[in-house]
């Protein structure tokens, strides 16, 4: 494999996973109060246009990584304009069953 290839794959990877820590500490904290609306929809915005370049241009490993991308930064997006009941609503949804446990045998760490 190539040296391009080898850091085009790295570096997508890492863009693309870099989402994945936001999105756990909404759906853990159930909050979205230090996230920025401006950035996400922003970024949003750019992935569905680097989307449409993809498909244009027929290179489908960017189609692939920005699908991800959207759906990721999307959701975190979502979260934050959800009123904080809905929220709550989808990260208990989104939480595993042991997880879930764990954290109501845990005392809270909030006041």
């Amino acid at each position: 494999m190539e040296a391009v290839t080898v850091v085009s794959l790295f570096a997508a990877t890492l863009s693309t996973v870099s989402f994945v820590p936001q999105a756990w500490a909404i759906i853990r904290s159930r909050s979205t109060e230090g996230i920025s609306l401006r950035m996400y929809l922003i970024t949003v915005v750019g992935f569905v246009a680097w989307l449409a370049y993809g498909v244009l241009v027929r290179q489908w490993a960017i189609v692939v990584q920005n699908v991800v991308c959207l759906g990721l930064s999307s959701f975190i997006l979502t979260m934050k304009l959800l009123p904080q009941a809905k929220k709550e609503a989808v990260a208990d949804a989104l939480t595993p069953d042991a997880m879930r446990d764990e954290e109501e045998r845990t005392p809270s760490k909030q006041g």
